[in-house]
C-alpha cells in the first residue's frame, strides 16, 4: 500500500498540501521569511501521534463498552538543539473525563494502541522516546 501528498508552493514560505481533500496551509514565520499564514510543519507529526492513537483509543473502549463523557490527547515534543532540530523525545497524556471509569479498560485500550494498532507510534518508536501517562477526571 502506497500514501502519496503534493505540497504545492504559493509564495515566501507557504506551501499548501491536500490531505483526504482537505486543504492545509503550512507557513513560516515571518523571522525566516514567512507570513505566519499556517503551522509549520514539525508540529504536525505531534498531530499525527495525538490523532492516531486517540482514534484507536476511542474505538477500543467503544467495543468494550467504556462510555467516556470527554477525552483529550497532549502531546509534549522535546527538540534537540543543534540542527537539524529534530525530536529525541515525546510524551502523551490521555485524559479521560467520566465517572467511575474502569482504570485496567483505559490502560489496556491506551497499551493496545501504542503497541498493536497506532503506526505513528509504531514508526516514531524507532527513532524518538516514546513516553506517557493517563490522567482521569470524574
Amino acid at each position: 500500500m502506497k500514501e502519496t501528498i503534493n505540497v504545492n508552493w504559493k509564495e515566501n514560505m507557504c506551501f499548501e498540501a491536500e490531505v483526504n481533500g482537505h486543504k492545509i496551509v503550512l507557513d513560516a514565520v515571518d523571522a525566516v521569511g514567512g507570513e505566519n499564514k499556517g503551522p509549520r510543519p514539525k508540529p504536525f507529526m505531534m498531530v499525527a501521534l495525538a490523532g492516531c492513537t486517540g482514534m484507536d483509543v476511542i474505538s477500543i473502549l467503544k467495543k468494550m463498552r467504556v462510555d467516556v463523557d470527554n477525552f483529550n490527547v497532549k502531546v509534549d515534543g522535546e527538540l534537540t538543539e543543534e540542527h537539524p532540530k529534530q525530536f529525541n523525545k515525546m510524551h502523551v497524556t490521555y485524559e479521560f473525563w467520566g465517572k467511575d471509569l474502569p482504570m485496567a479498560k483505559l490502560e489496556k485500550a491506551v497499551n493496545l494502541s501504542e503497541e498493536r494498532y497506532c503506526g505513528v507510534s509504531a514508526t516514531y518508536k524507532k527513532v524518538i522516546g516514546l513516553t506517557s501517562e493517563i490522567i482521569v477526571h470524574e
